[in-house]
């Protein structure tokens, strides 16, 4: 029987190529591009008459070229590369994502004669990310969580309104934010907002922060300054940590909300106060006013509308969403090709307990970019707090006296109403293979997933 001629074989072989949506390319030991299919043409909008004969990286461009190539690394450890994310840049400067996967090229006798790389354009599975991204982003907030989604649907009526507004919530779950919204969304938004930490500074300091001052009100007293009232006069003014305010100053604030007026300090001249107040505190106002530390009359005088930003550990669903929106803006500050996250790194984050709330998040994703240098963060690229983080709620809950079988079902169970009983989004958060919680949950009699 005569063999196909090899010129016939090879015909056969650019037709099948040029047919396959996805874009493929060959490389010879060298490292230049031997075969080039149409996909590959239109996704790198380089010409194929262009393309052969050059080295990969002079056509792709590509993020892990000069420190992760995955064709560099089969060809050394002859193991193929499945499904990795990376983003490439075409001779027009856009910036094109792609998941590609490597294997060896060998001849009829087993030789490796190179190496060949398929690759899929993810563009539009990026601009659903990003619309996704911006249904659940309202100034500069993101989030997707019930309690989050709550707190969006009322806060255009609130900036409407001209009422003082309470922001409770723990430190770095983002009240100033939230307080960005309200003022960005209100009638003020064409005056300041201006913030005041009323925590950071002691009375003698913080009194004369808020009205201002006049000449010889004390030693260092020159000259007039205005203070912070004066200066978000025609929008807004934030008093962030207002439960650290001490009881003297507490009274002056309280004249600020009833009669709209203030003294500078050494002046006996009233000045109109033409701000709307927004005060956001860390602790539980209620809880200060029962123990005496903090005015009752002034107390409702800001508690007109309450908002609550819950803690992170409590809206975990945001936290991917979070991480992805971080790692967006790191690029583009630092013009990185960073993709996202390993499924090992996500399980590690969704299971940290947050005790920092949302800026701990972002430092923990900028300290991966500091350690990342491919295209995808690992554990190993996260705090070592977080990386190795147990599930610390769950453990806390468990008595003492179980066995280690009971502690990893409680575990597991409370993963899966965390999720409302989805194995894959548990497995996930646990960091486990799904068919390994699966067989964990046979083994330890977990045989229904509990409702939500």
């Amino acid at each position: 029987m005569l063999e196909p001629h090899p010129h016939a074989f090879l015909e056969r072989a650019a037709v099948v190529l040029d047919s396959i949506t996805d874009g493929v390319f060959a490389i010879d030991p060298d490292f230049r591009i031997t075969a080039f299919n149409r996909a590959a043409e239109e996704i790198t909008a380089v010409p194929r008459a262009e393309a052969l004969g050059r080295p990969c990286c002079d056509v792709f461009h590509a993020s892990i070229c000069e420190t992760a190539c995955a064709l560099r690394e089969t060809l050394a450890s002859g193991r193929p590369i499945q499904c990795r994310p990376i983003h490439i840049v075409r001779p027009d400067g856009r910036r094109v994502p792609l998941s590609i996967s490597t294997a060896l090229l060998k001849d009829g006798s087993g030789r490796v004669i190179g190496g060949v790389e398929s690759f899929r354009d993810l563009s539009v599975i990026e601009d659903l990310r990003r619309e996704l991204t911006r249904r659940h982003s309202f100034h500069d907030i993101v989030a997707r969580s019930q309690p989050m989604q709550r707190l969006f649907d009322i806060l255009p009526d609130v900036a409407r309104s001209s009422a003082t507004v309470l922001i409770e919530g723990p430190s770095g779950s983002g009240k100033e934010l939230v307080a960005h919204a309200i003022h960005d969304l209100s009638p003020r938004a064409g005056g300041p907002l201006v913030v005041v930490n009323c925590g950071a500074l002691p009375d003698s300091l913080l009194e004369p922060e808020l009205f201002g001052h006049v000449r010889g009100a004390f030693t260092d007293a020159t000259m007039d300054r205005k203070g912070r009232f004066a200066l978000a006069g025609g929008g807004t003014i934030l008093l962030d940590e207002i439960g650290d305010v001490s009881p003297a100053l507490q009274v002056r604030l309280l004249r600020v909300l009833q009669e709209k007026t203030y003294e500078p300090v050494g002046s006996s001249q009233p000045q109109k106060a033409d701000v709307r107040v927004i005060a956001a505190t860390n602790k539980n106002l209620r809880d200060e006013v029962a123990a005496g530390r903090f005015r009752e009359d002034l107390f409702y005088r800001i508690n007109v509308v309450r908002l609550e930003v819950p803690p992170l550990s409590r809206r975990r669903s945001d936290i991917p969403l979070l991480a992805e929106h971080f790692i967006e803006r790191l690029n583009r500050l630092h013009d990185r090709g960073i993709t996202g996250l390993s499924d090992e790194a996500l399980a590690a984050l969704v299971r940290h307990d947050w005790p920092g709330n949302v800026r701990e998040l972002e430092n923990a994703i900028e300290h991966a970019f500091v350690l990342c240098r491919g295209p995808v963060i690992f554990p190993e690229h996260l705090p070592r707090e977080i990386a190795g983080a147990p599930l610390v709620a769950e453990i806390a809950e468990a008595p003492i006296g179980r066995t280690l079988a009971e502690f990893e079902a409680q575990i597991i169970l409370a993963a899966l109403r965390r999720n409302n009983g989805r194995r894959t989004k548990t497995a996930r958060e646990l960091g486990i293979n799904k068919s390994t919680l699966w067989r964990k949950m046979r083994k330890l009699g977990i045989l229904a997933e509990p409702a939500p």
